[in-house]
């Protein structure tokens, strides 16, 4: 069994990929096949997959969910938003010196007010006054992760949504995505590699680090999906004719594995807190794309699950020494299911 520590690291803060690069596809990618790694571009993903195989995207577009504003009494807070809950209410992070308490009311970025509802564990609930996307859209910045120092600009709006992001929802963007440009996907299309499509609203939970060293006590974050019928065939179709199933990044991944339980892909949604952790089988997943992870986070015990624990530990060792660029902004790798050494 492992623990908490089993998942640390140190990273050189300057391997923390502050901006994307010029082009999506121009990042370099880490093939790692059990025990052998080998340095590529992002581009060889062409050559590394096979006519037949299967895509899958999560759609999800990352809202301009972080605000600023002012309590009724004049202290200021930051608000997240986490999840739209309908046109106008959602669940929100209020960082504030006090607790708002329900029923008053915060102005946000100067031009409209909110009211604070019941609060469920870390998330306020709060009611806008009208449409919350339109809102949001108007008058919200994009949350970039904590580990990037610049605020968001007009660059990040279109770099830090992928290029087929279509289903607005989440508060950090499946990253692993990104590096897909369209040249890329027709070429990939032209191939006969087939795509498929999932959505899987990812939280700002999925920065947070675990905080208890047994993680049989580690309380996972909810995220929502939602999985098509049409993508249940794809899949289904794809395995019967020996393809492969690559996940494109760990939120597609924990959708298709959090709708395969039963032992086969369902269609349907709905709120997953599956934890994958080394010991875990997969269901549906053959080849998974990512970028590289957080110490200690509960997507670096996913790969660790899905490529080899040893294999991962070697893989990150190599990365840094290589000077790969970590984290949302920074490289991939492509990695293949080592259920023997999981």
């Amino acid at each position: 069994m492992y623990s908490l520590s089993d998942f640390d690291f140190d990273l050189p803060p300057g391997l923390i990929a502050q901006l994307p690069l010029a082009e999506r596809s121009a990042s370099r990618l880490l093939q790692v096949d059990g025990a052998t790694l080998t340095d590529r571009r992002f581009a060889d993903v062409v050559d590394l997959l096979s006519p037949g195989d299967l895509l899958v995207f999560n759609n999800t577009r990352v809202l301009k969910a972080r605000f600023f504003g002012v309590k009724e009494t004049g202290g200021k807070v930051e608000v997240l938003v986490e999840r739209v809950l309908d046109n106008r209410s959602v669940h929100a992070q209020v960082r504030a010196s006090k607790s708002p308490p329900p029923g008053t009311s915060i102005r946000l970025a100067d031009a409209f007010d909110v009211i604070v509802g019941e609060r469920y564990g870390e998330f306020y609930t709060l009611q806008f006054p009208s449409d919350v996307f339109e809102l949001l859209e108007q008058y919200g910045s994009l949350p970039l992760p904590p580990y990037i120092e610049h605020a968001a600009d007009e660059f990040d709006e279109t770099r830090y949504q992928t290029v087929y992001a279509k289903e607005p929802g989440a508060v950090a963007a499946p990253t692993a995505g990104l590096h897909f440009d369209e040249a890329l996907l027709a070429q990939l299309k032209a191939k006969g590699v087939d795509a498929a499509f999932v959505t899987l609203h990812v939280g700002a939970g999925t920065f947070q680090p675990v905080r208890v060293e047994d993680l049989s006590e580690h309380k996972m974050h909810s995220e929502w999906y939602t999985i098509a019928q049409e993508t249940v065939d794809k899949v289904r179709a794809v395995k019967a004719a020996g393809g492969k199933i690559v996940a494109v990044g760990t939120t597609s991944m924990r959708a298709l594995e959090s709708a395969s339980q039963s032992g086969a892909l369902e269609a349907g949604s709905a709120d997953t807190k599956l934890f994958i952790t080394p010991g875990y089988t997969f269901k549906t997943v053959d080849r998974l794309i990512t970028n590289f992870h957080l110490p200690k986070s509960t997507l670096l015990m996913l790969v660790s699950a899905f490529a080899g624990y040893d294999n991962i530990r070697a893989a990150y060792a190599h990365a840094i020494a290589q000077q790969y660029r970590f984290f949302s902004y920074g490289d991939a790798m492509l990695l293949t299911c080592d259920v023997f050494n999981a």
